[in-house]
């Protein structure tokens, strides 16, 4: 990354190109509270010196985040219309009495929180994978094609709306949905086969009420919603992680 920095700055690039790199959410030790997130300690040693890079460069924290997987995890502690962006009663973090009503945001301010016990509040997150799984194994509990859609689409209303998570209501967020296509020879569980938009014959899983399609050129393909063309809030998706790295370095 220092590299790559490095390069652009010769080019007088580097206001125009963001360089990054994405992380698992289970780099965090803590996640909730939100306001208790913690990095693990064994990554500390790591995560620091790309912290204070990304602030060098004004570059985001970007997190591949999944309520999916914590709800498949364990789906009777946790509510499905909370990973969903569903009609629920939200979760108060005790320490900032903040209220939530979806996991997503929570995870984020998880991160936020985590950066800020190392020293830093001056990077912005962005999620650059999220997505929920139209099919899965009899033990992937709620991975369907009506949640699929019901997360995604949802997901899609809020990033419309400019809305911040709830410790940066000003900070619009920045999501990269994954995936547009099902990637039917990916090994693993049926789910990691199953997070498309579109089956590898591009007939359509579900519509979410993309209307209008983009390229970025012969690399790579992004779908905005007419409700985004105004949009401060970004939502991409994206058809792998040669493709990712393109849109954020064009579009962040």
């Amino acid at each position: 990354m220092q590299s790559l920095y490095q390069a652009l700055t010769t080019l007088g690039l580097q206001n125009q190109v963001n360089v990054s790199t994405a992380h698992k959410l289970d780099i965090l030790a803590t996640s909730y509270p939100p306001s208790s997130g913690t990095f693990r300690e064994d990554l500390a040693s790591y995560l620091q010196p790309i912290l204070n890079f990304l602030s060098q460069a004004n570059s985001p924290f970007l997190i591949n985040a999944y309520p999916f997987f914590a709800y498949k995890g364990d789906p009777n502690s946790i509510s499905l219309p909370y990973a969903l962006f569903e009609s629920n009663a939200g979760q108060i973090d005790s320490n900032t009495n903040l209220t939530y009503d979806n996991m997503l945001y929570a995870q984020i301010d998880a991160v936020y929180a985590a950066m800020k016990a190392m020293g830093h509040t001056d990077i912005s997150v962005a999620v650059s994978e999220t997505g929920w799984p139209s099919k899965g194994d009899t033990d992937e509990i709620g991975a369907s094609v009506e949640n699929a859609a019901a997360y995604n689409g949802n997901l899609l209303k809020r990033v419309s709306m400019n809305q911040g998570t709830p410790h940066k209501p000003d900070v619009p967020v920045d999501v990269h949905v994954f995936a547009l296509f099902n990637e039917n020879s990916k090994t693993g569980p049926t789910s990691e086969r199953n997070y498309g938009l579109f089956y590898p014959n591009s007939t359509p899983v579900y519509n979410i009420g993309l209307q209008n399609t983009e390229s970025s050129g012969s690399s790579g393909t992004y779908f905005t919603s007419s409700a985004l063309e105004s949009s401060t809030s970004k939502l991409m998706i994206s058809y792998g992680m040669g493709i990712l790295v393109l849109v954020v370095a064009i579009f962040f």
